[in-house]
């Protein structure tokens, strides 16, 4: 009787600590999901060759790039030594992605935009214009 009772509570207790196993791995799961929800917004991506990238940036599970500008570097009409900044969608580029999927082993950095940026300011310009 007392083997039977032990095993017993050993299987409770195991079904115990499985129980609180998946509910932690539940928690981490939903939170996970969460805060990648929060990431709206415009991030910028520097990658190994120089380019910079500006859109939306989901990091998980595949890092990806959507409504994603380039940003370009051209000379100055008026002064050919000067140099400014220019954002260039990739919708109007010849390759035209709908999705841009980066290399995790080439991103040099990454983060999100302040909203009152010049590049977020520009490009929220650029969209309530093409609503209207």
């Amino acid at each position: 009787y007392k083997v039977i009772k032990q095993k017993i509570m050993q299987n409770k207790k195991n079904q115990l600590v499985w129980g609180v196993i998946l509910a932690v791995v539940a928690l981490l799961v939903i939170l996970k999901v969460v805060w990648i929800k929060k990431q709206e917004g415009l991030s910028v991506v520097y990658l190994a060759t120089g380019e910079v990238y500006v859109g939306d940036l989901s990091v998980f599970p595949k890092m990806r790039l959507k409504d994603g500008y380039i940003l370009a570097t051209v000379s100055d009409s008026a002064d050919p030594e000067k140099s400014n900044f220019q954002l260039n969608p990739l919708n109007e580029a010849l390759w035209a992605p709908k999705v841009l999927y980066l290399n995790r082993e080439q991103v040099v950095f990454y983060g999100p935009i302040l909203p009152e940026s010049v590049i977020a300011t520009k490009l929220a310009e650029k969209k309530a214009q093409s609503a209207q």
